[in-house]
């Protein structure tokens, strides 16, 4: 899409109506689920977190008092603040859904179906400057990795999120973390660090990703939920073809 990287400051990546409080909480939240904050990690200290993040003390205090209701946090006197593995259940997914089996897989592309539609077009009507920027950004990333012959899974996963993070309603977003790695299912039937994707496969997807980009970029709310529905509905297909090559 031919867009660069656009350096964003932490008060430049707040969302619609959001406080600084919500912004950082958030931020910090997703860092635990993700991983990339795992149980056992100390948080920086509170100037670290106000540099960071470019907001006062009193935000950052807030925040984390925020993460401690959630059992996210806690703090440790004269230590600091530490993470804790997330309350069971929390973010584990589906409990019910089997990712070793693609009918499996299946049905949760049809539950994801009813919610992206929706998803895309909101984006369409909602997406700020910055949010489209992040669709792009996401987009062009999953083409270097094509590119370089390295795993997209965790792109095309970022992709779909930045779609959610633009309507502008979290809820988008916490159910696709809801979903988990099935979100993205070749990554879940991977061997390894090898995803199961031939190079047509990912031309594919691609092109598809690039119709929802474009028609969100040009907020075009019809075009958008179109382009998102014969996604997932390709997605569908394309799993079944794996079923019936047993």
């Amino acid at each position: 899409m031919g867009r660069g990287v656009v350096q964003q400051s932490g008060q430049e990546q707040r969302k619609s109506g959001e406080t600084l409080v919500e912004m950082v909480a958030r931020r910090l939240r997703e860092s635990i689920v993700s991983g990339a904050l795992k149980a056992g990690d100390r948080l920086p200290t509170e100037g670290g977190l106000t540099q960071e993040y470019e907001v006062s003390r009193t935000v950052i205090r807030e925040a984390i008092a925020s993460l401690r209701a959630d059992g996210l946090v806690e703090a440790r006197h004269g230590v600091g603040v530490f993470v804790l593995t997330p309350p069971a259940g929390a973010y584990d997914g589906f409990r019910t859904a089997d990712p070793s089996k693609i009918s499996s897989l299946l049905e949760m592309l049809e539950l994801r179906a009813a919610i992206e539609i929706e998803a895309a077009g909101l984006a369409a009507i909602r997406r700020s400057p910055a949010q489209e920027e992040a669709i792009l950004e996401a987009y062009d990333e999953i083409e270097r990795l094509k590119q370089d012959q390295r795993p997209t899974v965790e792109a095309d996963r970022a992709f779909h999120l930045a779609i959610a993070d633009s309507t502008s309603n979290p809820r988008f977003r916490e159910f696709l973390q809801l979903v988990g790695k099935q979100i993205i299912p070749r990554g879940v039937l991977a061997e390894g660090d090898t995803e199961r994707s031939s190079e047509e496969y990912l031309l594919q997807i691609q092109a598809e990703h690039l119709g929802i980009a474009r028609a969100i970029s040009d907020q075009d709310e019809a075009a958008a939920r179109e382009a998102m529905r014969l996604h997932l509905k390709g997605s569908q297909q394309r799993y079944r073809n794996f079923i019936k090559r047993g």
